[in-house]
């Protein structure tokens, strides 16, 4: 499953495709088919409102809900590791 990430050009916020809108809850995000996600990719591209645009690797969590599996997407999800505070509540980027 792969997601579709960026951040929102006005605030350089992370946010995930969550299949009708772009959500900042990693949690909303729905997994695409290799080919749904590239043309997804090429439409919010032209957008504008979201730059930095990526297609991740993606696998369910212990709670069943999208996981990126690589370390640079968890924290961007989930927030930093040294410092748990500063992160989104109720959510490990372990």
């Amino acid at each position: 499953m792969r997601l579709l990430t960026g951040n929102v050009s006005r605030t350089g916020e992370v946010v995930w495709w969550a299949g009708d809108r772009w959500s900042p809850d990693v949690a909303d995000a729905v997994g695409l088919e290799p080919a749904e996600g590239e043309a997804l990719l090429a439409r919010e591209a032209v957008a504008e409102k979201v730059n930095d645009l990526a297609l991740v690797e993606a696998e369910p969590g212990p709670d069943g809900r999208p996981r990126p599996r690589h370390i640079r997407e968890r924290i961007r999800a989930f927030g930093p590791t040294v410092r748990p505070d500063l992160g989104r509540p109720g959510r490990d980027w372990r």
